[in-house]
């Protein structure tokens, strides 16, 4: 456990001087604090919450100022700002009208088929991007074609986050949990097709398969729009406005941005730094100026992950992450089968309340100290791990980075995602895949060795 923190605060000046288990506790407190007030998003904005959480950290001495910048990691910030400002282009350029239009005609207005087109081309793309370019691309889309159907547009977004997240798990790339064990664990993209992508198939299928159930049951399967309504929605010919151009421009910066993020790992670029990269030579050569993209970057959504990025951070500079991952290692031991069971579910429930980025860490690291100990026979857990991690994030609102920026996304259009609207959807999913996932992961390597 980290030593208390013995710069000047407003506890120490008041002549409070807290042990280490005091400092440990304030931590948990004022997290369960930041929580409670995401909870109750009716009175207080979740990203006014994480950032009065953040202050409060600082103010009692938990984190200094430097400590709480430390603790954000930038490079998520800078990933979901770059694709922002990407994917803001791609949208003036008349881009995702375009989709949008000929999915439309796809799915023939069935709201069944909106359901599966959009949930699977998400999981699709989300195996081979990072989920949360993949949800920045496809919520501007699915909520053209939903509202042009008369259908409510939260389940379906709902179920475009669901599947991203399950989709980015069968990959090296797809989910933030994943690039972290690859890098700790010195694992190939290969790798995690063997090892995961087949239990992320079987999550993405089932996870959708009950995505149909749960809306059928609630009847946002059914849709009252009209005949005629209906026939003039997917013959639509009106003119699109469009900047060929434009779009040119933004898909080619996209496509090398895509590209660099399958290839820039080995060579030391981080995904963060790609995207901010390439989205400032996009903003070069496009004729936009930056006044114009940065007013539709989603700030509410960046100054909530950062807030909350420093209350997590506080946790884990009094040892907080280390002691729960220490704890399952003890009881743990040597047993694979038990290790499975034990990373995979408790990194689930960790995940779909804390952000899972800074929790990987932590476990990633107890897990490299596990296998100097036991050698090669624990290379399960690290896939139980990244199970357990991404799926783990459909669990609540707050689990993963694409479903608060969905949510952002959503509520700046007027369709906003509650807390409790996303867990009736959300937390059935999440539990059911991630049991079928890990039950077969579970199965495979201890039963069938």
């Amino acid at each position: 456990m980290h030593e208390p923190t013995e710069s000047i605060n407003l506890l120490s000046s008041l002549g409070i001087n807290l042990s280490s288990g005091q400092l440990t506790t304030l931590a948990i407190a004022l997290f369960v604090a930041t929580y409670a007030m995401i909870l109750l998003e009716k009175y207080v904005h979740r990203t006014v919450a994480a950032l009065l959480g953040a202050c409060a950290v600082m103010i009692t001495g938990l984190l200094t100022p430097d400590m709480a910048w430390a603790s954000i990691d930038f490079n998520t910030i800078f990933l979901l700002f770059g694709m922002m400002n990407i994917v803001n282009v791609l949208s003036r350029s008349g881009f995702f009208d375009l989709v949008a239009r000929r999915a439309l005609v796809l799915t023939r207005g069935e709201p069944a088929r909106v359901l599966w087109i959009f949930s699977l081309l998400t999981a699709l793309f989300s195996a081979f991007l990072d989920n949360v370019t993949t949800v920045l691309f496809m919520a501007p889309v699915v909520m053209t074609v939903v509202l042009r159907l008369g259908l409510k547009p939260m389940p379906y977004l709902i179920a475009v986050i669901l599947s991203s997240n399950t989709g980015g798990t069968a990959t090296l790339v797809g989910d933030p949990p994943n690039i972290i064990i690859g890098s700790v664990a010195g694992k190939g993209f290969g790798e995690f097709l063997t090892n995961v992508a087949p239990y992320a198939l079987v999550a993405t299928v089932a996870g959708i398969g009950l995505m149909h159930l749960l809306m059928r049951r609630r009847g946002d399967l059914n849709s009252d729009i009209s005949a005629e309504r209906l026939r003039l929605a997917l013959t639509d010919d009106t003119p699109l406005k469009t900047n060929p151009l434009l779009m040119k421009q933004a898909l080619g910066v996209f496509a090398v941005t895509l590209l660099l993020f399958m290839i820039g790992h080995p060579l030391g670029l981080e995904a963060g730094l790609i995207a901010l990269t390439t989205s400032t030579f996009l903003m070069l050569i496009a004729d936009l100026t930056p006044v114009e993209l940065f007013e539709q970057v989603e700030w509410t959504t960046l100054l909530f992950f950062m807030g909350l990025f420093v209350v997590v951070g506080a946790l884990e500079h009094v040892g907080v992450f280390t002691m729960v991952a220490t704890s399952l290692t003890d009881i743990i031991g040597g047993n694979v089968g038990s290790g499975i069971l034990l990373v995979g579910f408790a990194s689930a429930l960790i995940s779909g309340f804390v952000d899972n980025i800074p929790f990987t860490i932590s476990m990633a690291s107890v897990l490299r100290e596990l296998q100097t100990t036991f050698g090669p026979s624990m290379d399960p857990l690290w896939w139980a791990l990244s199970l357990g991690a991404c799926l783990g994030g459909n669990l609540t609102l707050i689990g993963a980075s694409a479903n608060i920026v969905v949510s952002d996304i959503a509520a700046r259009e007027g369709h906003p995602i509650s807390f409790g609207g996303f867990m009736r959807y959300g937390t059935p999913v999440s539990l059911i895949t991630t049991t079928i996932a890990l039950g077969l992961f579970y199965i495979t390597h201890t039963l069938m060795n």
